[in-house]
């Protein structure tokens, strides 16, 4: 999945400004940004409900909107939340969505609706009116529904919002055994712990801008290291990492902090031993997804789930 230069306008407001979109094939892309920064109208350009102001996009090697007819039904998606009969049956209400759908065939509709339930794990559920599922229950029938025909790649825009802890882990490793059948899934969300546990890719939106992108291995690798030196002698420890060359050096109880930067740190354990400064412990790590985010984006965010 390709854009670029993707730019929406609503009136004076720049929703979505210049988004340089790159999803690559099989893997599980993390769309993240607070609320309101323009994930939901990205996707809403993508799948071809609203119009871009500007830009291009290709879905599956296919221009958008020129060729959405063949793309289409090879794309599975939810986008803001579920919305069903209440007073049918789980089965029924897919029946109704199938039916609705140009590329179904009515003639092998029962057996898709029911492979479709079965694997979201609401078969026994099937005949159970909608209304008296639980609320990961209606997350899991609209991914099924989604899933009435084989995708090649899915967009699910919040597909844990307002999720427990149970329905949550049932979206995601849902979401984890679709991707390893060889599906795409671009997953938009707003919680931080969902993104890091489950995507290959993140891509960062902010005030409807594209501010970072890349496989989630290493679109940190070049973030600033903490080192943390766990001692109760503080000010000596202060002394050796400053001297070192170590920058924002600050001093805790019993431990002191400090950016690495270029120092190896290799030569900081035996220049702490060497000036008897008592080590208790001693490690060194990257900044958080929470502290990237925060540092993109400056703005709340949710790190639940």
């Amino acid at each position: 999945m390709l854009s670029r230069g993707l730019t929406k306008n609503f009136r004076s407001q720049v929703a979505v400004d210049s988004v340089d979109l790159a999803v690559p094939q099989g893997s599980i892309y993390g769309f993240l940004g607070p609320n309101g920064s323009g994930k939901t109208t990205t996707i809403r350009m993508l799948l071809g409900l609203i119009t871009p102001t500007a830009g291009s996009i290709h879905l599956l090697g296919k221009a958008i909107p020129g060729q959405i007819s063949a793309v289409l039904p090879r794309v599975g998606a939810l986008v803001e939340g579920p919305a069903f009969h209440p007073y049918l049956s789980g089965r029924a209400n897919l029946a109704r969505l199938d039916a609705a759908d140009a590329a179904s065939d009515s003639a092998t509709a029962g057996r898709r609706i029911d492979a479709a339930l079965e694997r979201v794990g609401l078969l026994a559920a099937a005949a159970k009116r909608y209304r008296a599922y639980s609320l990961g229950m209606r997350q899991r029938l609209a991914i099924a529904n989604a899933l009435l025909l084989p995708r090649d790649l899915l967009i699910l825009d919040e597909p844990t919002n307002g999720l427990d802890p149970q329905g949550t882990r049932e979206v995601r490793h849902l979401i984890g055994e679709l991707n390893a059948d060889g599906v795409t899934v671009l997953l938009s969300s707003h919680l931080l712990s969902e993104v890091d546990q489950m995507c290959s890719h993140i891509g960062v939106m902010n005030t409807g801008k594209l501010v970072a992108q890349g496989p989630a291995d290493q679109l940190w690798a070049g973030a600033a290291q903490t080192v943390r030196v766990q001692t109760d002698s503080t000010a000596d420890a202060a002394r050796v990492l400053t001297e070192l060359g170590l920058t924002g050096v600050r001093v805790e109880a019993r431990a002191v902090t400090a950016t690495l930067g270029d120092v190896a740190v290799e030569k900081i354990v035996p220049n702490l031993v060497n000036a008897c400064v008592p080590i208790l412990g001693f490690s060194v790590a990257y900044p958080s997804l929470e502290d990237e985010f925060v540092s993109l984006t400056g703005e709340g965010f949710d790190v639940s789930g």
